[in-house]
């Protein structure tokens, strides 16, 4: 079970219509992984899910949508926005 529904991060990228649901549910699953690979903790397993980590999340499915790619910024390659990685950092 997601810790974001699809029609939640539908709603938090402004997405209408249906033509990219499997592509977000890609991201929803692989943000999820990613935050889960992060901090060592299964967010299925969490009830009820801070809200933090829920944003975190819905971030990071934004980021995939909007990147599809690793952003490089200077020197750096991030995976991840760094407000994302502060909340996994957290946990």
């Amino acid at each position: 079970m997601s810790s974001v529904t699809l029609s939640l991060a539908k709603a938090h990228l402004n997405i209408d219509h249906s033509g990219d649901d499997e592509l977000l549910q890609l991201y929803i699953d692989a943000a999820e992984d990613w935050f889960q690979g992060q901090t060592g903790r299964v967010l299925a397993e969490m009830q009820p899910l801070p809200a933090d980590i829920k944003l975190a999340v819905l971030k990071l499915v934004g980021f995939y949508f909007m990147q599809r790619e690793a952003v490089s910024f200077g020197d750096a390659v991030r995976l991840a926005p760094y407000g994302v990685q502060a909340v996994a950092n957290s946990y």
